[in-house]
This record gives C-alpha cells, structure tokens and sequence, in this order.
C-alpha cells in the first residue's frame, strides 16, 4: 500500500507508482501540515463518471482527485471546515460545499472562482443531495430541509418541522422526480419534487424493536431502500409496494449503522444487489441483500472508517479513515463474486467461511412470496418477511419482550450460568427494562439545561475523567427537570453513577434506565424524605430477624440500626461493596426478578458476611465494613437471595409492599410525584435561598478578589517601577561613567588631533610660501612682457593717431569752407523770412489798432450821451419836484431810470465782451510770433549742431553781437509797448495815431537788420573761424522773456482800466438813482 503525502502542495500525482493487481487499497492519502500536524479530511463526493471525487479537510481546502489520471489539484480554501459535498452538478466543473457557517457556495473547480453563495439555514448542513439531471439540489440540516434552484441558484421551497421531530435525511430517488424525507420518529415521506405533493407514506413497523432510522440507501433504479439506525437490524423496503420486504440482521458486533451505500454493478439494470454497512466498529461490510451473505469488509478496529463514497460505476471506493487519511479502494480487488447472479431464495444470514462463530446468531425467517417488478428475464423473486410464531400461549406472551426475547428463557439462561454474555448485556437490559427511549421526550429535558443544584457536582463528587463527570451531570440534570425531588435527594448520584459509567456513549438509554431503577426497584423511598426510607428498612430488618436472628441481636446489642448496615447498600446500589463484574451479575438477577429482589440481596449479603460482621462491636468498623469492598463469593450471594425469596413467608416478603415492575410509558415520561411535596418545595426554596446567597458571597468575593489582585497587581507594578528607576539609575551612573571616560580619550585625541593639525599647517604654509614667490616671480615675468608688449602698441598706436590727425585737419578746412559757404545762403534766406514776417507783423497790429480806436470812440461817444441824458433827466426832474408830488412823473422817471440802468448794463457786458476778443487776439498774435521765432531758432540749432566744433569765436565779434542783442529787445518791446500808449492817447484824443507807423516800420528794418548780423564775422577773423551759437541762443531765450513779461504787463494794464470804466458807470448810476430819489 503506498502513502502519499499531499502536504502544502497544490497540484501533483496521486501514486508515484503504479499500484499492484489484486490489492485492495490502490492508496492513502494523508494531508500534514507544520510542525508534522496531521490535517484531517472530512467528507468526499464522486462526480457523475466516477472517475474524479472531491475531498475536503478540516482547514477548509478543497482537492479533486483524478483516479483515471493520477493527477490531484487543489481548487479552493474556503478558510473553514465543510459540513457536506456535491459534485454531480449538470455543470460538470461545478461542485458545491456545506460550511460550518451554515452557508453553501458553489465554486468552478478550473477557474477557481465563486459561483454563487447560499444562504438559508439556522444550523449545519448534513447533506447534500442532487437531482439526477443535476439542475436541483436539496440541502438538509436538523432542523430544515431546502430545495434549490442551481440554475439561478435561488430557493425554491423550504420543508418547515416541528421541534419535536427532527429531520433525519432528505433526498431525492434516482432516475426520477420523487423527493424522500426521513425523521427521526422513523417516519418517511415521498413528495413529487415538482409540486410538492405527498405521494405516499412508509407504514412504521409495528412489531419488533424501534430501530430509529439514521442511515438510508437507495438502488440505482429507485425502486429499494434500505435503512438503519441504532440496532443491528437492516430495513429492506420496496417502495413500489411501499411495503417492509425483509428485515436483515447483522452479525452481533454490529451494534449501530452509520452508513449505508449500495454497491452498483456493470449487469444489475440498476437493481444493486451489494449494500455496505458501515457500523460504529468503523468497519464497512458489504453484504447480498438477496442472499445476506457476508461478501467482503473494508476497515478493522485498529483503522476504523468515519465515512465512505462509492463511485458510481463501482469501480472504486473512498474511505475517510479514524486518522483523517483517506483510503482509495479497488472494488475488483476485493472480492471475485459480485458478478455471479444471485441465486433467487435466501434463509438466514451468514457471516461466511470466517465467521462461522456467528452461525448461532442467525435470525431464522419464514418466506412467502411476494410479486416483485418483472425483469428482463421474466423471473420471480422470492423474499422473506418478518412472521411471529404461529403457536404462542398466553404465558409466552407475557414473558414476550420487545426485542424478541423470552424472559422466562432469559431467566432460566441467567440461572444456568450465573450471568448475561457480556456482549449482549446491554442488549439484554433494555429488553428487560423495556426502555421506550423516548428521544423527543429526553431532548426537551436535556434543553433545559444543568440544573442549578447539580452545577457544582464536580466540588462535590469529583472525577477524574471529564467526560464521565458531564455525562452524570446531565443525566442528573434531567432527573432533577423530570422531578423536582432528584434535584433535592444527596444520594442520587451515588445511584446513577454506575449507570453513567455503563452507559457512558449513550445518556437517553442511561437516563431510562435510571429512571426505570427509581420508578421501580425504589418504591417507597422518597416517603420518608428527607430521612431514609424507614418502611423499607424495616422490610429487610424484618426479613433478616426471621432467617438470622442471632446476627440481628447483635447488631441491636452493638447499637447498629438497618441505616447503618441497610441503607448504604441500598443509597449505593452496592457499587461501593462490589467490583465491576460482581456489580453487573448482581444487577443481571435484579432486572431479572421483581423489584423486592434488590432488598433480598441486601439482606442475603448481610448474612453471607455473618463471622466477620459477629466479630464487629464498634460502629466505626460497621461503617468501614459497610462502605468498603469485602471478601465476598459474589454467586453465594445471589443464591442465598433467591432462596430468601423464595422461603421468605408472605406476610414479611417485600413482595407484598412493592408493586410489579412497570416500564416507562411511551412518548412522554410517567409524573413521579411518590414524595412530601412540602418539604421538597421548602428545601427547594431553602436551595435556591442558600444558592443566591452563595451568588451574592462568590460575586462579593470575587470583587474582593479583583480588588485584591487590583492591590497586588499594582503593589507589584510600584516595586517593578521602584525596582526599574534603580536599574535605570545604576544604568545612567554607569552610562556617565563611560561617558566621562570616552569625553576624557575623546579630550586626548583631540589634542593628538591639533598637534597633528597645526604640523600640516606650518608645513602647508611652508608650501604655501613657496607657490606664492614662485607665482610672484612668474607673476613679474608676465608683468614685464606685457609692459613692454603695451610699450609698443602705445608707440604704434601714437603714430597712427598723429596720422589720423593730419588727415581729419585737412577735412576739417574742406568742411569749414562748406559751412562757411552754406552759412552765407542761410542768412540771405533768414533776412527775406524776417522782412516778411516783419511787414506781415505790422499790418495786423495797425489792423487792431485801428479797431481798437474806433471802438474807444463809441464808447466815449456813449458816455458822453449817457453824461446828456443824466443832466436832462436832472433837470426833468428838478422841474417835477418843483411842480407837485405827482406820483405818474415818478414812475415815469423811474421806469426811464431803470431802462437806463438796462441799456448801461448791455452796453457794459458788450464792451467787455470786445475786451477779451481783444485779449484773445492778442495772445494768438504772441503766439504766433513765438512759433515764427522757435522754428527759426530750430533751423539755427540745426546749424549749431553741425558747427559745434567751430566754437572760439572773435572777441570782437562777440562785443558787437552783445551790442545788437541789447538793441534788439528794446526795440521790440517799444514795438508792442507802442499799441498801449496809442490806445491811452487816443483816449483823449485820436490825432497821433498814424504817426506812429513810419516809426514802427523803422524799428523792424533795424531789427531785421540786426538779426542779419547776428551771426557776421569781423573783417578780421583768420579762415579758422570758431562759432560761438550756444551764447546766442542764451540771449534769445532771454529777449524772448523779457518780451513775454511785456505783454502780460499789458494785458494787466488793460484790464485794470476796464475796471475802473466799469466801475465810474456803476457810481454814476447810483447817482442817478439817489438824485430820483
């Protein structure tokens, strides 16, 4: 067998060689992750060719292994543990995965992508099923089932239960639309998948034990179903008669089915005949259902099987094994005779050549025939049913058990040999006990939870293995929940721990059978709570004082009471006293017999232990000898009880005082009320009193205890801290020290450091020194070779400015002649623009002159009219005055004085309205004679810049220019200053006007002339005459003001005598007006 170890790897070979013909395990496969951690794989799935399966580990990672390929691939982490898996989708790269979030996800296992996610279920999902058109699923947890749509993924129905039946499976059948719903009442229901109708309904067996189905398996044609549960009993259904066709027992180590799969074959049409069981032994036997004949097995004890998969053509077979490896098994190897047609009648069922042991635990069965679907070749199969015994008698039935067993033959068997088979003790027990194993019943107690009073059980009655101590506490539990007194009665675990530990897999069964043990071999012990049954003492002692008086006495004489060598017998079911083994016989009597047998037995073992109990006088040793394990022959004890049972006389026998055995009911638990409900109630509130106080003193206490722990903690907190600022001190003088020791080398080699320094220094300066004299002398070298390069080019330079000298002399006297010659037609043209701007000058004054006269003559002529009218007026009013107050001349006078007033006023705005004309034009006429001489000054700059280098002119020369400038300006300010003086004179009078013009036209030729010699060199001046215009042009400027500050003095004067004419009519008015007056 080879072993391949997947590890972390996520793609590689399943065998790296090939396996060998005719074993059965082609290869197991095993999964370790870090630190040599064995990961465990959970649940495997076929596809639909049976050629690939998926696998799924307790890390969440999903593999496909590829049987006919060798190849292995992981597709996907999910990141936890699966619950379930499918992997026969109509998308065949399509698989889906139950997670232990109660979710499902689809996955692509080639591109490893999320498919869709489904959500639904309150609990975990347990199966998974698929149509076989892999278009529908349904998904099943305890307390749901859900059908869905895998096209849209969507859910289409949900299957809602009641709480006190659980879901066990839900499926669908092969091949067609019918969907099947398992419960846990081992009721089965079949729907139409489509419309959800009900079908049909699996009839419950009557007859026989309860089976409580747990595994279900249905051939590949739909047409059986086989199922299992908690016996070693196979169910064979026919569910096209829809009737219990066989009733299969297996061999005696099978005890519970896990696991049912049908084993498929190439020539069955469908009908399997191969069905494996997988028991809780973890081993999977494959049987023919037709001739129940053991055909092979897979797994042992050693490597038990959790869960199998077989693929659909039957070729291979996947095991998930106890140690979380898989196993892959080759159905071909294992076994030769699955192809042999069945033969067509079958009796018992055989374990084979090797277990011939098991020949004696056959189920012998009557056949009859039942009508079964035609086959292809047209035969009829005869099947076996389950019959009771044609010839029973009324006493049979009443030694009749429910397993099938016979009691009085149980009872003569246990005679016989002093004891039950081991193997089958249990089995035996429940049939005596008649155990309803009411599941519904059991799990509303266990819903209830711990009972307060058994909370702290483990203080009290401690126990090694945790398992055992939980186990007795939840048994207790629902005692206590069933009846309120077990939460009360102290000895209770004492009873029920032997139990416990018996029944240690199964808690319902061990909760029935303590149950049955108080309802029944208890009677009359809770009468007396919370003291000791007295009446059932007093039974025994009355049975011991008629067969062994002697001891009876002495045991009065010692001062022992029945509560003292009785009642620790009874409180403990003499689990104290006994062994293990010697324990299980005696109670294998007891369940046998009738309830008084348990009392027998307490006294039968009192008399077996007569020698040494008659050499005990203190009470000390009764109570040691009584709560301890004695040398004791364990059979004597039992026959000695059956022979107190039977010599007892009926009026002392037990037998009288208890009823006959009763089992529990059905469905529901009996009430068990046989106590003083007063006193319970009262110890119950007394309980619960003293359990609240416990609660307040636990939680105060453990307030204290955090305050305590708060104080300790930061006790130690402060002295860590103390403790660490030392450390850090110490730390600190050390780091100083080290410091002080590093600054004192540092210190040193600095000095090190300078005298090295300052030694490159004196040697860098030395070279320093010498690179500066040699670049001084270098430096001399070059100075001297460029003053003597500059030498030279001084000297070149020199002759060639002397050279240039000479030529620009000569052009100088060729440009000097040039100007000389340009200079004279320059002043010819400047005299004839002087002469016409001169004449032109004189013509326009005379023009205004004259105006200005003639208008001065109107003026004075209506002054002189008005000075007329004044007097007239006067005298016309002096006549009116002297000729009456007549107030019409008055008015008359005062309305011509008013006109007068009118007309002076119009006649005054008009003459200074002509006033500013006359300024105006004045002021354009100075302008005018200021543009005329800036654009001639203009044309002489121009001149001036092109003789700039001709400036040394003659000394006398410049004398007479002075001269002229002088003259010049006096003359034109005699020019405008002559219009004023004529308009004064023709003031007074006009004769003297025109004598001014020969005068004026004089001073302009004058001028004229002047300015043509503005600019005439003396006689004397040598041909390098030197210009000198700048000095020209500052006389002109300063003529030209001089002549501007004439005609604002003018305008001043004109204006101030406007005023003073404005002013003599204004009082000449007024007078006028007061002389009215």
């Amino acid at each position: 067998m080879e072993v391949t170890d997947i590890g972390n790897k996520e793609e590689g070979k399943v065998w790296h060689r090939k396996p060998t013909a005719g074993k059965g395990v082609l290869v197991t496969v095993i999964r370790t992750a870090q630190q040599a951690k064995t990961v465990r794989f959970l649940h495997v799935a076929f596809d639909t060719t049976g050629d690939s399966f998926l696998a799924g580990d307790h890390h969440g990672n999903i593999y496909v292994f590829d049987i006919s390929r060798n190849r292995f691939r992981l597709v996907q982490k999910t990141g936890q543990a699966c619950t379930a898996l499918a992997f026969s989708l109509r998308r065949t790269t399509e698989f889906l995965v139950a997670l232990a979030d109660y979710t499902i996800k689809c996955f692509d296992k080639d591109t490893k992508q999320l498919v869709s996610w489904m959500r639904g279920h309150e609990g975990a999902v347990s199966s998974i099923s698929v149509h076989s058109s892999g278009r529908y699923a349904i998904s099943t947890s305890s307390d749901t089932a859900q059908l869905w749509d895998l096209d849209s993924f969507q859910r289409k129905r949900k299957l809602n239960i009641r709480q006190s039946v659980g879901i066990q499976r839900v499926f669908f059948l092969p091949l067609s639309n019918t969907i099947l719903s398992c419960f846990s009442d081992d009721s089965i229901f079949a729907w139409e998948s489509d419309t959800l109708f009900c079908k049909y309904q699996l009839p419950v067996p009557d007859c026989g034990p309860k089976i409580s189905y747990k595994a279900f398996a249905v051939t590949r044609d739909g047409k059986s179903l086989a199922a299992g549960g908690r016996s070693n009993l196979l169910h064979l259904w026919c569910l096209e008669s829809k009737q219990l066709v066989r009733v299969i027992q297996m061999p005696t180590q099978v005890r519970t089915v896990r696991q049912l799969e049908f084993l498929p074959d190439s020539f069955d049409g469908g009908a399997s005949q191969t069905l494996g069981v997988l028991s809780q032994d973890g081993v999977m036997r494959f049987i023919n259902i037709h001739t129940c004949k053991l055909l092979f097995h897979m797994g042992s004890h050693d490597d038990a099987i959790t869960t199998v998969a077989v693929s659909p053509n039957g070729r291979h077979v996947v095991a998930i094994m106890d140690n979380g490896s898989i196993n892959v098994y080759s159905v071909q190897s294992l076994t030769q005779e699955l192809n042999k047609p069945p033969p067509s009648r079958v009796a018992v069922v055989s374990g084979g050549e090797a277990d011939q042991e098991l020949s004696n635990l056959k189920v012998k069965v009557r056949s009859e025939v039942v009508q079964r679907p035609a086959k292809s070749s047209g035969r009829r199969t005869q099947v076996k049913t389950l019959r009771p015994p044609a010839g029973s008698t009324a006493e049979d039935k009443e030694n009749e058990l429910p397993a099938g067993l016979n009691k009085k033959r149980l009872v003569a068997l246990l005679k016989a040999f002093g004891e039950y088979p081991a193997k089958y003790r249990m089995f035996v027990w429940r049939s005596l006990l008649c155990l309803p194993e009411n599941h519904a019943a059991y799990s509303s107690l266990t819903d209830k939870g711990l009972h307060s009073a058994y909370l702290t059980l483990h203080d009290k009655y401690p126990i090694k293995s945790h398992k055992l101590q939980r186990g007795l506490q939840r048994v207790l539990s629902a005692l206590a929940h069933w009846a309120a007194i077990f939460g009360e009665v102290e000895y209770l675990p004492l009873i029920a721990f032997p139990f416990v530990k018996l029944f240690q897999n199964n808690p319902m069964l061990c909760f029935e059978v303590v149950a049955t043990v108080i309802v029944n071999w208890c009677q009359h012990w809770f009468e007396y709570f919370p003291n000791p049954p007295l009446n059932i003492l007093s039974m025994a002692e009355n049975v011991l004082a008629h067969h062994d008086k002697e001891l009876l006495q002495h045991l009065v004489d010692c001062g022992i009471t029945s509560q003292l060598y009785v009642w620790p017998l009874l409180e403990t079911l003499f689990s104290e006293v006994l062994t293990r083994d010697e324990w299980l016989r005696l109670f294998d009597s007891i369940f046998s017999n009738h309830p008084s047998f348990l009392l027998m037995a307490c006294v039968a073992y009192i008399t077996c232990c007569r020698e040494p109990l008659l050499l005990c006088s203190q009470k000390q040793d009764f109570e040691y000898f009584f709560h301890h394990r004695n040398n004791l022959d364990v059979g004597a004890m039992i026959k000695e009880a059956y022979r107190l049972m039977g010599n007892t006389p009926a009026d002392l026998h037990p037998r009288t005082m208890l009823s006959d055995f009763t089992p529990l009911t059905k469905g529901q638990y009996p009430v068990f009320n046989h106590y003083p409900e007063f006193i319970v109630e009262y110890q119950s509130r007394e309980r619960e009193k003293i359990r609240l106080q416990e609660m307040e003193y636990l939680r105060e206490r453990q307030e204290v205890s955090a305050l305590r722990a708060d104080f300790v903690r930061r006790q130690a907190e402060e002295e860590a801290y103390y403790a660490q600022q030392e450390l850090l001190q110490k730390a600190e003088e050390q780091r100083r020290n080290i410091l002080a020791q590093e600054e004192e080398k540092l210190t040193q080699q600095r000095a090190k450091l300078g005298a090295m320094k300052r030694e490159l220094k004196v040697k860098e300066l030395q070279l320093l020194d010498a690179t500066r004299r040699r670049f001084l002398s270098h430096q001399q070298d070059l100075r001297a070779t460029q003053i003597q390069g500059l030498d030279q080019e001084i000297s070149r330079k020199m002759d060639l400015r002397e050279r240039e000298t000479a030529a620009a002399v000569q052009d100088l006297e060729v440009r000097q002649m040039e100007l000389e010659a340009q200079r004279r037609r320059f002043e010819q043209h400047l005299l004839k623009e002087q002469d016409r701007m001169g004449r032109e000058v004189e013509e326009e004054v005379e023009m205004r002159m004259r105006k200005a006269e003639r208008e001065e003559e109107s003026y004075t002529e209506l002054l002189h009219n008005t000075e007329t009218n004044m007097q007239a007026l006067e005298e016309s009013l002096a006549d009116a005055c002297q000729l009456g107050l007549e107030s019409d001349w008055q008015r008359e006078v005062a309305e011509r004085l008013q006109q007068v007033d009118t007309e002076q006023e119009r006649k005054r705005e008009r003459l200074a309205e002509l006033h500013r004309q006359t300024l105006a034009e004045e002021e354009r006429l100075a302008d005018t004679m200021i543009d005329v001489a800036g654009k001639k000054w203009d044309e002489v700059m121009s001149t001036r810049a092109q003789l700039q280098e001709q400036r040394q002119p003659l000394s006398s020369d410049t004398d007479g220019m002075r001269q002229r400038r002088i003259r010049s300006p006096c003359q034109t300010r005699g020019l405008l200053q002559r219009p004023s003086a004529t308009t004064a004179v023709s003031v007074g009078t006009s004769t003297t006007g025109p004598a001014v013009r020969p005068n004026s036209a004089t001073s302009l030729k004058q001028a004229g002339t002047n300015m043509v010699c503005l600019n005439s060199s003396s006689p004397s001046e040598s041909t390098s005459t030197n210009f000198s215009l700048d000095r020209g042009r500052t006389q002109l400027d300063s003529s030209e003001r001089e002549l501007l500050k004439d005609i604002r003095e003018l305008r001043q004067k004109l204006a101030a005598r406007a005023r003073e004419g404005s002013s003599a009519s204004s009082q000449s008015v007024q007078t006028l007006s007061s002389v009215s007056q």
